[in-house]
Parts: C-alpha cells; structure tokens; sequence
C-alpha cells in the first residue's frame, strides 16, 4: 500500500520526527475545538458557492458579448437592406465621380444628374460590401443615425453660400469644370 505523505517525507528525510509529532498535535487540536464536520462542510460550501458566481458572472459576460454581436449583426442587416431597397440605378452612367475612402481615392460612374446631386448633398454614395451605391440623401441620414461607417459621401449643402472672408467671392467656377 502507498504510504501517507508524512511518511514518505520522513523516510526521505525531508522532515525530521519531531517536527511531524509537532503537526500532528497542531491538528489534533484543531480538530477538537470545531465541531464535528463543521468547518469541512462550511468551507466546501463557500468553495461551491463562489465557484458558482464565478461561473454565473463569465455566463453573463459570454451571453453580454453574444447580445453586442448579434445586434451588430442585425444593424449591418438592416443597413444592407436600406441600401439594396434605395439605391438608385446609375447603369447609364457615363460621368466620374470621385471620392475618397479610408485614404483611397474611389471612382464610380454617375449620370450628370446625379453627379450635380452630389455635389450638392441631394444625394450620397454609400458602401455595401466591396461596392458603392448611390442613394437619397434622406436614406443617407437614416444610414448615418445607425451606422456611420456605410456613409461615404454625404456632401453638405449649406456650404454653397461664400464666406465674407474669402478673397475669391467674386469669382464664379464654371460649371463645365472637371476636375
């Protein structure tokens, strides 16, 4: 049979005899001023218990974390979904228009109305997936409440009065400019 921890110890002589009595003695001592079975069961209950907040607290972090993906996911859905159902048909498109995104220069073909629309903030371009899409501008701002990330070009058209300040004020750019 397999010795007790205190024997083997002593018989490598890690632990000299009188220094296991002295334990010994410790214990039994211990032992005699709880009662019976007590502190046994009250530490293995405080065990259990703090090992179930413990794991009551990872399971609402997990179910937290879930939740934030999930919802993430629904936002992207939905997002998605008002640009598939808003986009307006640029098939004819003859005309460049450039914009940039994450430090890119981006270019998509736009009809000559679209492009004086954008211009001038009636519409935007907005990301779906690898490709841009062209929408109105109100579908822009719905877009932009939810997830600004999908708004690429959304111009603003209060910027069409001049400056007092500007020493250009009294030059017009034509409007056959290309840039």
């Amino acid at each position: 049979m397999a010795k007790s921890l205190q024997e083997q110890l002593l018989k490598a002589g890690l632990v000299d005899q009188k220094k296991a009595k002295q334990i010994k003695q410790e214990k039994r001592k211990q032992a005699k001023q709880t009662p019976k079975g007590q502190q046994v069961e009250d530490e293995t209950k405080l065990r259990a218990q703090q090992a179930r907040e413990e794991k009551a607290q990872r399971d609402r972090e997990m179910n937290r974390l879930r939740q934030e993906e999930a919802d993430r996911k629904a936002l992207k859905a939905q997002v998605k979904q008002l640009i598939e159902m808003n986009r307006i048909n640029r098939k004819k498109g003859e005309v460049g228009y450039q914009f940039a995104d994450e430090g890119k220069v981006k270019k998509i073909y736009v009809t000559q109305e679209l492009q004086d629309g954008l211009a001038s903030g009636r519409f935007a371009v907005a990301r779906m997936g690898d490709a841009y899409e062209v929408i109105s501008r109100k579908v822009a701002e719905k877009i932009r409440e939810r997830a600004p990330e999908f708004v690429v070009v959304l111009n603003d058209n209060k910027n069409a009065e001049p400056d007092e300040d500007d020493p250009y004020a009294a030059y017009q750019i034509p409007d056959d400019l290309m840039w």
